[in-house]
């Protein structure tokens, strides 16, 4: 989609005002928004100069709000400068075209504003594809809408025949637009195919090896890639520098999903993934194009929802994260509640960590709670035990060396037929080896 506007020379970011409209939100969800567009704002290079918030009883077909919010918004540009106008509401084709013309000055909505920041983030190929087909969807019935007036504005021909060389050239290079972008979309399609089968297979040989796979998911900036790289520095070895990931106090500070091995003492060794954030609302096309990617949580067997506990709408985060795990099809894997920046937050009673249940309240900065998630890990793990006796054949000597990198084997005994074991394990492995069973 390329840059959607001018970096202001003195400051080295552009200037940018936040326009709010207060459809159907409580006052309390609505400021919560806000708060959430300035963090978007930011984490897209953009200095919020001013804010503006109207509460809209009935939204304004042609510019979602009303003349005199307009009037308010065109002296707050000329008085702060700003260049752009950044709208908490999707605004449909015909309301941008509307409002760049009322106030000579780009204008974008939340949308856009997450597909740009994803578009700065992304750094492998898979996610450069994603992102880049999410924006050509954004983009494409942006330019069908605003057909129409070209063809006004233009003209047409042999009483508007349709054909291409009767349009008007604003509207021949809206058609030539289109065609590209379907055209390119298309051609990202088959790539991303090619992308996603090879993940397919690499996740199909993880899922052969039998080894336990936990995924970390949750809110944007909930310290997911903290978590990570805490346990990689504490269990991973001489080469944990590397396989550290990218993590910054932002929103969408990494996309990509990450795979990393913690082979802890006294604990079974797992796969880790790192995925990316959710956020309220997330655009539909993101959801759409990063599904691929989304799928490596479903073949989880448990997941680890970080959750930033410092954060007065944590709650909020945990209803949206529900909601999102349920859409990818992930809604009925075991969860463990991860609260963390537990140190950071206000009012916090407890002596950390803090264990109940199914959660866990602790610091991952900090590294303090790190040993007791992975003794609740092991709990959670235990409760999706299955305990059985199987019969493994002597020619097939890889499945019982699967299962003693996977399971506990508590009994062996050598038989003329194969090896009989009593296993204890996963009921992925269990399905994964059923055949053996006895």
């Amino acid at each position: 989609m390329g840059t959607i506007y001018e970096t202001n020379p003195n400051t080295g970011n552009a200037r940018a005002i936040l326009v709010g409209a207060n459809l159907s939100m409580s006052e309390e969800r609505f400021q919560r928004s806000m708060t959430e567009l300035k963090d978007l704002a930011e984490a897209c290079n953009l200095e919020v100069v001013g804010t503006v918030t109207q509460l809209v009883q009935s939204a304004d077909h042609g510019t979602l709000i009303g003349s005199g919010k307009i009037e308010e918004i065109k002296n707050e540009i000329y008085v702060k400068d700003a260049d752009i106008i950044v709208f908490s509401e999707t605004l449909s084709p015909l309301q941008i075209r509307n409002l760049e013309k009322a106030f000579d000055t780009e204008v974008i909505d939340r949308t856009g504003l997450i597909l740009q920041i994803f578009s700065s983030r992304a750094r492998t190929r898979e996610s450069k594809l994603q992102v880049e087909s999410a924006q050509l969807q954004y983009m494409l019935p942006r330019l069908a809408g605003m057909r129409a007036e070209l063809s006004r504005q233009g003209g047409g021909g042999q009483g508007g025949s349709g054909r291409l060389s009767n349009k008007g050239s604003g509207e021949k290079k809206i058609e030539l637009d289109r065609r590209h972008i379907e055209k390119r979309i298309s051609e990202l399609r088959k790539e991303l195919e090619n992308v996603e089968r090879e993940r397919t297979t690499q996740r199909g040989k993880r899922i052969n090896s039998g080894m336990i796979k936990i995924s970390l998911v949750g809110y944007t900036n909930a310290g997911k890639s903290t978590l990570m790289n805490k346990l990689l520095e504490i269990y991973g070895g001489e080469d944990a520098e590397e396989k550290k990931v990218f993590e910054k106090d932002m929103l969408f500070a990494t996309l990509d999903t990450t795979v990393r091995k913690i082979n802890a003492p006294n604990h079974r060794p797992f796969l880790l993934s790192d995925t990316v954030g959710f956020i309220d609302e997330l655009p539909h096309t993101l959801v759409k194009a990063f599904r691929s990617t989304l799928d490596e949580v479903k073949y989880s067997d448990v997941l680890l929802e970080v959750i930033d506990y410092s954060d007065p709408d944590y709650k909020a985060h945990l209803d949206v994260t529900t909601k999102t795990l349920a859409e990818i099809g992930a809604g009925d894997i075991p969860i463990i509640y991860v609260y963390n920046k537990v140190d950071i937050a206000d009012g916090v009673m407890v002596e950390l960590p803090f264990v109940r249940d199914d959660s866990i309240y602790m610091s991952a900065k900090q590294g303090i709670g790190i040993e007791e998630l992975l003794d609740l890990i092991e709990t959670t793990l235990k409760s999706g035990t299955v305990e059985c006796d199987m019969l493994i054949p002597y020619s097939e000597g890889g499945v019982l060396a699967a299962l003693n990198n996977t399971a506990i084997i508590s009994n062996t005994e050598y038989l003329p037929e194969g090896t009989k074991i009593h296993v204890s394990c996963s009921k992925a492995n269990a399905g994964r080896y059923e055949k053996y069973m006895i």
